[in-house]
């Protein structure tokens, strides 16, 4: 029997039985795909170990307490970020519960009271809160993580009753064991504020590997040459077939039957024109940092992204959603990009980000054209067809892969292609 020292962590969504009773089935799907995006890459980046998901649940090990609670620290922060252009129903709020000690180790699967503290604390624990042990607070490195006692619980099945600590909200300098009203903001300040000030999501965000970043980056080198000419040719046919559907039937018989002759050549000098003006224009100060992103390294990366989001939060309100999406494709966060464009299309009618999600469609990784087929199919864009029919009937690079639910079992955007088809419109 083999047994280690570990911190042992505990995540669930708040809410979550109660939002999939009102969700469609391809809606809790998304929520979980979007969920593991965003949490499963922070914990690998602070050097835990994944155990087992279940439903909206992880639990996770770390070999140190104190990346432990930092991985939690920094995953409230990014579901911040993340939350900041979402409606409140749309919204991922997590609880993050962590204890340490001694547990039996097998292949897939971790046992014993250490194990079964933490999922009791995790049951106490308030929703955007990082919850922890005294186990954990006299083993961590306090000059690297605040804390503040909470209370002592008496938890079911657990003997004695245990004491229980959580990370207060930023501002604060971390030097020692912070004092409660040294470090909890005012009311306005915390409206302003990442909760944890990106205390330990700093730490990573410029190395961190969220998922899809390396494949993204490669991805967007092979395609920098066309990639004008692809938005634009998307844009023209989801503006064209906005305006079709709005023709009287007398009208559109004759277009069909002239469309054939001059379709092309206009679509060809669409594309000239308005990959001309994106390249002249640029798309504005937000859009031409958010391009600065994709080519920054590593190091000057974290500034980037954050004078990215600076500019995002100046620009029109119909307008963020989008730029927000284009900045997490940016650093390869195609799940919330995803989120993110579906969100802009919903409450904002962008054109753009309509356009976005279509192009996906044709992504050179299954799990994104999957995600944007979910997408589409949601929010039932007849201007999705045509490339929803494409995808359907071909499929694409890497099909049946991995990468499905969840990161399990195989990639099927073809299937996922035709269940959006049959969401949309009869025609």
């Amino acid at each position: 029997m083999k047994t280690a020292n570990l911190a042992i962590v505990f995540t669930d969504i708040k809410g979550f039985t109660e939002r999939t009773s009102r969700q469609t089935l391809e809606e809790n799907q998304r929520l979980l795909q979007v969920h593991e995006a965003l949490l499963a890459p922070l914990f690998k980046a602070f050097g835990g170990r994944i155990i087992k998901s279940i439903g909206d649940a992880f639990l996770v090990t770390f070999e140190s307490p104190t990346q432990a609670v930092l991985s939690g620290i920094a995953i409230q922060d990014r579901l911040w970020h993340h939350n900041r252009q979402l409606l409140e129903d749309e919204q991922i709020h997590v609880r993050v519960a962590v204890n340490v000690g001694e547990v039996r180790v097998e292949a897939n699967d971790i046992f014993g009271e250490p194990v079964n503290i933490a999922a009791r604390v995790e049951g106490i624990t308030d929703a955007d809160e990082v919850f922890f042990t005294e186990a954990v607070y006299l083993s961590m490195n306090k000059a690297e993580v605040p804390s503040q006692e909470v209370g002592a619980f008496e938890l079911k099945g657990i003997p004695g009753k245990i004491r229980v600590f959580r990370v207060p909200r930023a501002p604060y300098r971390v030097l020692a064991p912070a004092a409660p009203d040294a470090v909890l903001p005012s009311p306005e300040e915390a409206a302003l504020l990442p909760p944890y000030g990106n205390l330990a999501l700093a730490r990573v965000e410029a190395n961190l590997d969220l998922g899809q970043r390396a494949a993204a980056g490669a991805v967007a080198v092979g395609q920098r040459a066309t990639v004008l000419g692809k938005q634009a040719r998307t844009a023209t046919d989801a503006l064209w077939a906005r305006m079709y559907a709005k023709l009287p039937p007398a009208i559109t018989t004759k277009v069909s039957s002239t469309v054939a002759g001059w379709g092309v050549c206009a679509g060809l000098l669409t594309v000239v024109l308005l990959g001309g003006w994106v390249l002249v224009n640029g798309g504005g100060p937000a859009m031409r940092a958010i391009r600065d992103v994709e080519g920054a390294t590593s190091t000057e990366k974290a500034t980037r992204v954050n004078e990215a989001k600076r500019l995002i939060k100046l620009e029109e309100a119909d307008q963020r959603a989008y730029l927000s999406g284009r900045l997490e494709e940016a650093q390869g966060n195609m799940g919330a990009a995803v989120v993110h464009y579906a969100a802009a299309v919903r409450k904002d009618n962008n054109s753009r980000a309509e356009s976005r999600l279509i192009s996906l469609l044709k992504h050179e990784q299954c799990s994104v054209r999957s995600s944007a087929a979910t997408a589409v199919g949601g929010l039932r864009l007849e201007s999705a067809r045509g490339a929803l029919e494409s995808l359907a009937d071909d499929g694409g690079p890497n099909e049946g892969g991995s990468g499905g639910f969840l990161g399990l079992g195989t990639c099927d955007s073809k299937q996922a292609a035709a269940d959006a088809l049959k969401r949309l419109p009869a025609n």
